[in-house]
């Protein structure tokens, strides 16, 4: 018995030794994913759908993802980022621009005429912006992505907006506090509410229209309520760009194991923001196609009646620029630095 014992202690330590690896390869984890617009929308189902099979693919099925759409998790869009950083979700897709006053610098990107209405190199400038300058805005979450909506157009049901002069009195949703600002820059009436009243409201004439992002017209079935669609022309900046973001509870990531962390690190950053930048551009293009062979009116605004928009946004620029210096932060700076992103990505100003 005693040679038996003394056999059996190299085996017994071996497996002693190795019983944390063992555990760790079998840890099976779920990240509850929570976003505000429907299962069947472009969000979920060609970009944050994708990516969580891509993370369940290269784990094996250990890191999977419970996703909630249209805030099944309860409360508001607003909230989502709050959430997440308290961990009532693992991983949240969500417009930081909701959440007024938490991401004092990231407002930056949705200052208007900024960058440009393509999603995949706004994306790019974003992400290159957010190293050199947003760090401190998100230093609560882990930053799996931002990206670009592609930019945002005006899409009205019953009148086109073309000109400055064409604002005056037309009651139009904005998605952010900058959005509105811009609106009522351009002389506009701006009105908040949430992504899915928006319809609801158009065909009932509590607003006229909204600024809004093309890929977002077929999910919220705006094309069935907008009859006319103006944008700026294809090398112009546009109106104003919502920042996008995939965040990650801090701690959550934390606690990954090693392997599955890398997984995450692989399928993160640069590469996965462009990637869903590129999907944005793609629903963008298709949507714009969708509303012509509708029959609606797609109308390029004209270069002096761009110019006196342009010129009517400074005003909130200057502003928001004074606004910052108030809160101890160089507005003027990331401005400058996002604009020497954007040129250097190919942007004209």
């Amino acid at each position: 018995m005693r040679r038996l014992s003394q056999a059996l202690t190299p085996i017994a330590l071996s497996l002693a030794c190795m019983a944390p690896a063992l555990g760790q390869a079998q840890d099976k984890v779920v990240l509850r994913v929570s976003h505000f617009l429907p299962a069947t929308s472009n969000a979920q189902v060609n970009v944050i759908q994708p990516w969580c099979d891509t993370l369940a693919r290269e784990s094996q099925q250990r890191l999977t993802c419970q996703i909630y759409p249209s805030m099944q998790l309860g409360g508001t869009p607003a909230q989502l980022a709050d959430q997440v950083r308290r961990g009532a979700a693992d991983v949240v897709w969500t417009a930081p621009g909701y959440s007024t006053g938490r991401f004092p610098r990231s407002e930056a990107v949705e200052l208007p005429f900024m960058l440009p209405a393509k999603g995949e190199v706004g994306s790019k400038i974003i992400w290159e912006f957010y190293e050199r300058s947003l760090q401190d805005d998100f230093k609560d979450y882990h930053v799996l992505a931002l990206h670009s909506d592609g930019g945002m157009q005006l899409h009205t049901a019953n009148k086109p907006v073309t000109t400055l002069d064409a604002f005056k009195g037309v009651k139009l949703r904005a998605s952010t506090r900058m959005t509105a600002r811009l609106l009522d820059s351009l002389g506009a009436t701006p009105v908040s509410m949430p992504p899915a009243q928006l319809t609801e409201a158009l065909s009932k004439g509590v607003v006229d229209g909204a600024l809004v992002g093309w890929e977002v017209l077929p999910a919220l079935k705006l094309d069935e309520v907008t009859r006319f669609h103006s944008e700026p022309a294809e090398d112009q900046p546009i109106f104003s760009t919502t920042l996008l973001s995939l965040l990650m509870n801090k701690k959550r990531y934390e606690s990954l194991p090693d392997d599955l962390r890398e997984i995450v690190d692989r399928n993160s950053g640069l590469a996965l923001s462009m990637s869903m930048g590129a999907n944005w551009e793609r629903s963008a293009n298709a949507a714009r196609e969708q509303v012509r062979t509708q029959g609606a009116q797609v109308v390029e605004i004209g270069e002096a009646e761009y110019q006196q928009m342009r010129d009517a946004g400074q005003v909130l620029t200057d502003t928001w620029i004074a606004e910052t210096g108030e809160k101890k932060l160089d507005g003027a700076a990331l401005a400058a630095t996002l604009k020497e992103i954007a040129e250097a990505n190919g942007m004209k100003y």
